[in-house]
């Protein structure tokens, strides 16, 4: 069981890693220091956002339309980071 309790926080420790990349890439892209035309830029960037966007989608639903300002990896950030709380908490079970 202890196994489990490892693949689940490395499967947390890699979405939260794809998100923290696709924020910093987006701010890159949004003061053009990143270029969409570049193509392995590009291709980075629309593989993340099919990763991703299953997680952000139904949230992006539920948020208020704030402009500009997307608050979708915000929220799934933190729901990671309760999930990895509640593993960590309750550890005991998976020994």
């Amino acid at each position: 069981m202890t196994s489990l309790f490892q693949i689940l926080m490395l499967l947390l420790d890699i979405v939260w890693f794809f998100i923290i990349a696709h924020l910093i890439m987006s701010w890159l892209i949004t003061f053009q220091v990143l270029n969409l035309h570049q193509p392995i830029v590009a291709q980075i960037w629309y593989g993340l956002n099919r990763i991703l966007e299953p997680l952000y989608g139904p949230i992006r639903r539920f948020l208020p339309d704030m402009g500009g300002l997307d608050l979708a990896p915000l929220v799934v950030l933190v729901g990671v980071y309760v999930i990895r709380i509640v593993l960590v908490n309750n550890a005991a079970v998976f020994l």
